[in-house]
């Protein structure tokens, strides 16, 4: 797969750094900024894309370099300016792990440029053509990551403007799609900033009717787009096409996208509904908010409306629902669950496995999603513990050895799913996401403390 390139930019072959032809490949600079260039990964009419190496982070990055003004340009650069300001001004605060993230932003005088998150994989164009189309729960787990970007993007005051299968970015691991993050903030309204934005932005085959009259947009108007995206991922086709503009824009305006079910097998008609919903012509026909949208989502694979191929095991939206429901998790917001979502050790167990024996040193911890755990101590049973219940979490909060080790035993009783972490792992993971564990564990320490106190002031109540 090649690389990820932001929406515009054209992907070069890899070059090396010298050329016996200068006129054929432009010198590659050594640096830019203190970034060490590796090679050229794009170019388009007002930038170019290097693959660079921060040294100082041992990481690498993409540095999207807008193109020195051209001699003659009649708008003299400030289409590109606006563009790259629109998406400089958001440096440093998108943290989603389904958005790509910009780093920092250069002001150069002569070539300004922007640092991004670099991830080897591709946009999901290639996905589109109808010989490479992917499974149908691959598309609406694809789409249920991005709505919930997108939402998480929505609360942060902007509006993306620009959604289309070229700013999506397919994570690959082992020639399989595991992960989608949303690129290409150029086209960004942010409803916050009070300076002069441009209008009426955005790729024609996934632009709102609203959007193309350049009326007030909200998140409906990317939700319209996502939803184009889904269709074209879909069918293979984009809900409209015509060789003319003026056709084009007719068909958004006034044509009913084809049913689904017509163009590929295996569509459900809910599936069809939950795409058709998203691409009404009129805004407030669409679903009211991200959440709404996502849920939607979701709620086509929970009642198997769209066949399980590929993806047999659970799926990260899956995974996400159930972490939301439980009581453990929630204070935690979006980000801090898809962290879990990635980060945790899933695993079930069956009925009569020991997660701990009395005597044993606490390793890691469980919060139980699924199923029941009995705690026995000396072959007495003590407590029965269900879903959303932390077990074993003094592996992580003792200060000492000695408090670590446990003193029950800890039995499935019934068949049980369990999210666990070790302390070494738990200190990986961000700071915000560290600090939700932390107020959990005092929750569950002071529930446990009060009915401790209850116990012993009132034994025969709690009998």
């Amino acid at each position: 797969m090649a690389p990820y390139l932001p929406a515009g930019i054209v992907p070069m072959s890899i070059q090396p750094t010298t050329s016996s032809d200068p006129a054929a490949s432009p010198a590659l600079p050594s640096h830019i900024g203190k970034y060490r260039v590796l090679r050229r990964l794009g170019e388009g009419a007002t930038a170019e894309v290097y693959l660079c190496h921060d040294d100082f982070k041992d990481q690498n990055v993409a540095i999207k370099r807008v193109r020195a003004k051209e001699p003659g340009d009649p708008t003299d650069g400030r289409y590109s300016e606006r563009f790259f300001a629109a998406e400089a001004a958001l440096a440093g605060k998108l943290n989603h792990p389904n958005v790509v993230q910009i780093f920092d932003a250069v002001p150069d005088p002569v070539a300004p440029y922007l640092v991004m998150e670099y991830v080897a994989g591709s946009t999901l164009r290639p996905f589109c053509r109808a010989d490479q189309l992917l499974p149908l729960e691959l598309i609406v787990e694809i789409g249920f990551k991005c709505a919930m970007a997108l939402g998480y993007v929505y609360r942060q005051g902007l509006i993306h403007r620009d959604v289309k299968p070229a700013n999506l970015l397919a994570v690959m691991n082992n020639g399989t799609i595991t992960d989608v993050k949303i690129s290409d903030f150029g086209s960004v309204l942010n409803l916050d900033s009070e300076v002069t934005q441009v209008y009426r932005v955005g790729s024609l085959a996934y632009m709102s009717p609203e959007q193309l009259d350049g009326d007030t947009l909200d998140c409906r108007a990317d939700m319209y787009s996502l939803g184009a995206v889904l269709y074209h991922l879909i069918a293979g086709r984009p809900p409209f096409d015509a060789q003319v503009q003026s056709a084009m824009m007719q068909q958004i305006y006034h044509v009913q996208p084809g049913p689904l079910g017509a163009l590929r097998d295996g569509v459900s008609a809910g599936l069809d509904a939950t795409v058709q919903r998203a691409l009404a012509k009129n805004p407030g026909d669409r679903y009211a908010n991200w959440e709404e949208f996502a849920q939607a989502l979701s709620g086509l694979i929970t009642n198997q409306e769209v066949p399980r191929g590929q993806l047999q095991g659970v799926l990260d939206s899956e995974r996400f629902n159930l972490l939301r429901s439980l009581d453990f998790f929630s204070s935690f917001g979006d980000v801090e669950l898809w962290e879990v979502v990635h980060r945790a050790k899933w695993q079930r167990f069956h009925f009569g496995h020991a997660l701990y024996r009395k005597g044993e040193e606490g390793n890691s911890f469980h919060i139980l999603a699924l199923g029941e755990v009995e705690v026995f101590r000396d072959g007495k049973k003590v407590a029965k513990l269900g879903g959303g219940t932390s077990i074993g979490e003094m592996a992580y909060l003792a200060p000492s050895p000695e408090l670590k080790r446990h003193s029950t035993d800890v039995i499935v009783t019934e068949p049980a799913t369990t999210i666990s972490f070790t302390p070494q792992t738990l200190i990986q993971i961000s700071p915000g996401c560290r600090h939700q564990f932390d107020a959990a564990f005092i929750r569950v320490l002071v529930r446990r403390l009060h009915a401790a106190h209850e116990a012993l002031a009132h034994p025969r109540r709690i009998l």
